[in-house]
């Protein structure tokens, strides 16, 4: 009995070093959504303002790239910014901020001003404080209406999608200053 002891003993290592490299291995798993703790999905509307203040002692926008050729270009074609800009209740920037936008546009079109947007819109009021939601796409800056799509977000807005309608509710060239209106529709869990 025990000359067969070490053949058992060397299978059975055999067989458990094979079914811990298996797992060990796997690359991905299926998930149901009452595993992981999601409830029903919901779809939430959020209303606010984004302010773009390039000019001033304090600016929220920055340019940190501009080619040569942005001033020959009908469409100011080119320039980078970087934006960490408040979000407010109300249209002034004197109404109460509810979080930032956060992240960089750039004027992406030879013919017409049009902006691609990557920001992450980070809350900081309410149920919403700590969580975000991504916007990435293109915003025609010169129409009435523009819609954005929304791609993701963090904490209440996990697996976030949808949309966001924007209108330009104030802009001043002079000061380079705008106030855009958002009205934002996320489907979540």
């Amino acid at each position: 009995m025990a000359q067969f002891l070490p053949k058992y003993t060397i299978f059975t290592l055999f067989l458990l070093s094979f079914l811990l490299q298996t797992q060990s291995n796997q690359f991905s798993e299926n998930l149901t959504t009452k595993s992981t703790g999601f409830k029903r999905e919901k779809l939430t509307h959020l209303h606010f303002y984004f302010h773009d203040i390039a000019a001033g002692d304090h600016p929220t926008v920055v340019n940190v790239a501009k080619p040569p050729t942005t001033n020959t270009s009908d469409a100011l074609f080119g320039p980078i910014y970087v934006v960490d800009d408040p979000l407010t209740i109300g249209p002034n920037l004197t109404s109460k901020i509810v979080g930032r936008a956060q992240g960089m546009y750039a004027l992406s079109s030879l013919s017409e001003f049009r902006l691609v947007m990557s920001l992450s819109y980070v809350f900081t009021e309410g149920k919403y404080n700590g969580s975000t939601l991504s916007i990435l796409g293109g915003n025609s800056i010169s129409a009435p209406v523009r819609e954005m799509p929304v791609v993701g977000g963090s904490g209440l807005f996990r697996f976030a999608r949808g949309y966001a309608v924007t209108k330009t509710h104030f802009f001043n060239a002079t000061n380079e200053e705008a106030v855009v209106e958002y009205d934002v529709y996320v489907l979540h869990y």
